[in-house]
């Protein structure tokens, strides 16, 4: 009568890292510009504008969104701009992204229309497994 319902999952969907408080995700709405650094310990949707790096455990950028500065995550989706060096362990850039600097990751993944100006590199030594040889992966979706 009282039972706790299973948890529902979605099919694709990955675990998400828990946050040390209440809430697994902060929100920065489109009407938000911050100058400065931002760090989380979890989940991070931007929609606004960010001059600054940004360090977090994933992090989703809205289309309309802008980040001037460092993005590194374990689980990054890109749509807007991005000007400064990524690093990601899992990096999706979505086909309205219009990233002006480096890429770093473990797997990526780029849609037909994305457009990319700088270098791509596989991450060196940290979070690959033994079953890769260093070359990273790299998925072109259409």
């Amino acid at each position: 009568m009282f039972s706790k319902k299973p948890e529902q999952t979605f099919p694709g969907a990955a675990p998400r890292p828990v946050a040390s408080g209440n809430s697994t995700f902060s929100v920065l709405g489109a009407d938000v510009t911050i100058r400065g650094d931002v760090a989380a310990s979890a989940d991070l949707h931007v929609d606004g504008n960010v001059i600054g790096d940004i360090s977090c455990a994933a992090i989703v950028q809205g289309v309309n969104s802008r980040i001037e500065g460092a993005v590194a995550a374990e689980n990054a989706r890109l749509a807007g701009v991005v000007i400064g060096t990524i690093r990601a362990r899992e990096l999706v850039i979505l086909k309205t992204a219009r990233i002006d600097g480096d890429v770093h990751y473990d797997a990526l993944t780029i849609e037909q229309g994305a457009q990319v100006n700088g270098r791509f590199a596989p991450n060196s030594g940290t979070g690959q497994s033994d079953e890769t040889d260093g070359s990273g992966h790299l998925a072109l979706a259409g």
